[in-house]
Formats: C-alpha cells, structure tokens, sequence
C-alpha cells in the first residue's frame, strides 16, 4: 500500500472532506514574399463584428496597432502573420497529420524535410526552444515586452516509470532555469500529470474515484485527502461497472508518481514560481484533480496559492465544479488557484460519448462555452475581491478578455495584484496580449518547448485538437496586417 505523505505544517487540514451534493449547472513561406504577393497578403479583410468587444465593456484599446506591437520586429511581425494565416487552413493542418502518421515518415529524406519545414514555420512560431535554458531566454525576451513566460515542457503520456523519471528530470530543469531569470519574467511552470504517471494508471485512479464518489461505502485506502472532485452533474460514462481495486504494484507506481508530484511542488517553492496542472481528456480528469487538489493542501499557505489546477468551461459540468472545489478550498482556508480556459479536447470527447451512446460531456454551442467561461471568471473575479482564491484567465476571445478586464476594474481589482493573471499561447493573441498589457494588466504567454522531434507530435495534436481556435485567429491577423500595412506606408512616405 502507498504511503500518506504530508507536511507537518498543514497536517491538520488533512481531514476526510465530505462529498457535496449539489444541483446544477524557416521554410519558404516565411524566408521570401514578393513584393506582389506582400501586397495582396496586406489587403486584409476588416474583421466581422463577433471580434469585436461590445461597446459597454471594451477598455481595451487595439485600435492603435503602433502601441500594440511596438515592440515586435516587422520580420517577426510578418513571419507570425504568414505563419498565423497558413496554420487557419485547415487542409493543411490535415495533410501534416497525414504525413506524420504515414510510414512516409519511416524515410529519412522525407523525416528530415518534413521537421525542417515544421522547424522553421510552426515550431518556431508556436514554441520556446529545444530546451530549459532556450525557453528561458525566450521568457526573457517576451519579458522586455512586458510580457511573462509560462514554461510548459511539452511532454505527456508517458508510459511506465522510467519514462516518467526522464519527464521529472526535464521539469525539474525547468523549473531551475527560471532561477537565473529577472523575479517574476516567468510566472508559471506547466506540468501535465500524464507526463510523471503512467496513462493506463491515471485512468485507473480516475475509474476508482468516480465509483467511490457514486458509491459512499466503496472505500480507497490508498486515498489522500483532496478538494472535491466531482459534481452530481459530471459525466460517469467511463466507469460502467465496478473496477477492481489496485493492485500491490500498481499502488506502488501511484506512490511514486505522488512523489514525483511532491519533488516539482518542492522544487516550485524553492524558486518561488507557481505551478500549474493542465487539464486533459474526461477519462483522466479526475485523477489528474486528484493529484493537484491534494498537493495543494500540502502545499497551498499563505496568501499566494503555489499549485493552481484547470477547469475546462466547455464541459457542462466546470461551472458546478469550480464553484464546489474554489468554495471547499475557501472554507478549509486554502488559497487555491484554477487557470480557466475553454477546453481542447472536442472532438476526441464527442466521438467517445457518441461511440458509447450517451450525452456528450461538451456544451452545445460556443455561445454557452463562451458564457460558461465569463460566468467562471465572473465567479472567481469576486472571490479574489473577497480575497479568496486566483485566478489565470487564459483566453484568445477579445470579448471574454473585456468583460473580464471591466468586472476587475468594477470590482476594484488593481492592476498589479499577482492572483489576477491573463494568458494567451505563445505565438497567439498578441494582440490581446499587448491591450491588456497596455492596460495594466499581469500577462503571460503559455510557451511549449522541448527538442522539435519530441515536440512535433504534441504540437501537431494541438493544431488537430485547435483547430477552430486556429482558424477563428481573424482579428489577430487583420491587427497585424494593418500594422505591416502601416510600417510600409512610413518607410515608403
């Protein structure tokens, strides 16, 4: 049987938390452009209404695109341009899958040619660097824009524990290289839980936790204590029937993936960055809350939470979720923090819950993901009013990056208070990102990194699973545009 482990500081928050019942809710695209094709590449659409913020709330000014990229090169300008507008074509998003998947792949022309291609467009847009200390030095370029760095090591779904041990090791160095940056240039490490524990294990965890939350008498003796992870309306679908208790080994394994949790939350603290937990797919989710929620009593004292975790709003159940776990976490007296985002997991979740003939876990429509995520950054804009809680408000929605601005400022949240952070991806949203640095707002870019081999798979799964972000980059590619539109009528007149 694992071992408990906990800090003799916060033994007594340790306690058995009873489960709530609730009712609710460079290649050549971007090396060369003639000056023939630049000019047609410039002639950009004006942007339909839906990328505008409504009049009432907008207080962020994007209009001036000088003083949004003042700061960015015209080649980096124009790289990002064509490289935002060739990663919206879905086709071609399609033939890279294709090509990555097919035994092409096994020939080493091809293989080379292809990561090189990827190597000098997409990866060089979308991530930081082959390792630690070159996403380090992009965090430190980003950070004399104004801007901080979320350093994400883009590893997941490991397999067994030796792969996990390399993972470990890889997150460690990055956190340690954050130590030789300016205080606060790097804002977050980024940790997904498939990484340091075994996929097939996770699922297990998340299968015992969902038949214990439906089933008070089933007991888990390997169970620490943990936020709440469920609500009345999550989706139970994956755990039809009873599964059998974990076995000697696999409770071992969980105990070493517990510590490997516990060396990165040690680690984290030791260089006084945060850590947040990615979310993923339904089928993990509760282990992998498991997993954060349980650090953070350990870990989370103080003012300022040291582990944030993640709510998916487009999932019907993230609303009731947040509000049970941030509301538990406040009365226990854990500061707990949640990075909101939308969710990237669509079609892999609709096509699982359409093959097993139940409800997908997903809104309906974009309009209740886009409101699901407003109402859950309304939710936790308050709590930090009250002074409980923060929160990361990760978002490319111009409109959802007001609203949210405007209730901060209604609520007179100031601008420099760090349990208020915005986000965008790396290579994404500058425009945003620059209007809310503008406005006095703490900004960060969410910054992949890793060798391009190992990060061409994950990158490629993000652009699968992105796409319609990709594809709906309009007013991000028309601000830039109009901005190279301006730097080549100066340098002409």
């Amino acid at each position: 049987m694992a071992h408990r482990v906990a800090c003799p500081k916060i033994i007594q928050r340790l306690r058995p938390f009873a489960k709530p019942h609730y009712s609710a809710a460079h290649s050549s695209i971007t090396a060369t452009v003639s000056p023939l094709n630049l000019h047609q590449f410039l002639k950009a659409p004006h942007p339909t209404a839906v990328d505008h913020p409504s009049p009432t709330t907008a207080i962020l000014d994007v209009d001036d695109v000088k003083g949004l990229f003042s700061s960015v090169s015209t080649g980096k300008l124009l790289r990002s341009a064509v490289n935002l507008h060739a990663a919206a074509v879905e086709p071609m998003i399609d033939l890279g899958m294709w090509v990555m998947n097919s035994k092409l792949m096994r020939t080493p022309l091809l293989r080379e040619a292809t990561v090189g291609t990827i190597k000098h467009t997409f990866y060089d847009q979308f991530c930081a660097g082959p390792g630690p200390a070159e996403a380090a030095r992009t965090a430190a370029r980003i950070w004399d824009s104004g801007l901080k760095g979320m350093l994400v090591y883009a590893l997941e779904h490991a397999s067994d524990n030796e792969s996990c041990d390399r993972n470990l090791e890889g997150f460690l160095e990055t956190v340690e290289s954050a130590k030789s940056l300016p205080t606060s240039s790097v804002s977050f490490v980024v940790v997904k839980i498939t990484a340091i524990c075994p996929l097939g294990l996770l699922k297990r965890v998340s299968d015992l936790l969902r038949w214990e939350y439906n089933n008070e008498s089933f007991q888990l003796p390997w169970k620490l204590n943990t936020l709440p992870i469920f609500a009345d309306s999550s989706p139970f679908y994956h755990t039809p029937s009873k599964p059998d208790p974990l076995t000697v080994e696999e409770e071992t394994d969980l105990h070493l993936a517990q510590q490997r949790m516990l060396k990165i939350c040690q680690s984290c603290i030791e260089a006084n960055v945060p850590l947040t937990i990615d979310a993923e797919d339904t089928s993990v989710q509760p282990g992998i809350d498991y997993f954060t929620y349980s650090s953070a009593l350990m870990y989370n004292v103080g003012d300022n939470p040291i582990i944030y975790g993640t709510i998916q709003t487009y999932l019907t159940d993230a609303k009731e979720r947040l509000i049970i776990s941030a509301n538990a976490a406040e009365k226990m007296g854990v500061p707990m923090g949640f990075k909101l985002v939308r969710g990237a997991y669509m079609s892999s979740e609709r096509h699982l819950a359409t093959s097993l003939g139940v409800e997908s876990p997903i809104h309906n429509t974009i309009d209740q993901t886009h409101a699901c995520f407003n109402d859950c950054t309304s939710f936790m804009l308050e709590k930090i009013a009250s002074g409980s809680g923060a929160v990361i408000i990760a978002t490319h929605n111009m409109d959802s990056g007001n609203k949210a601005a405007a209730k901060a400022r209604d609520l007179g949240i100031q601008n420099g208070n760090q349990k208020l952070q915005f986000a965008q991806l790396y290579g994404m949203a500058d425009g945003l990102s620059f209007g809310l640095k503008n406005a006095g707002f703490q900004v960060s870019k969410y910054m992949p990194f890793g060798p391009v081999e190992l990060v061409m798979p994950y990158l490629l799964r993000r652009a699968e699973e992105n796409r319609g972000l990709l594809s709906t980059s309009t007013l991000d590619r028309y601000l830039m545009r109009k901005e190279l539109k301006r730097r080549l009528k100066a340098a002409i007149l």
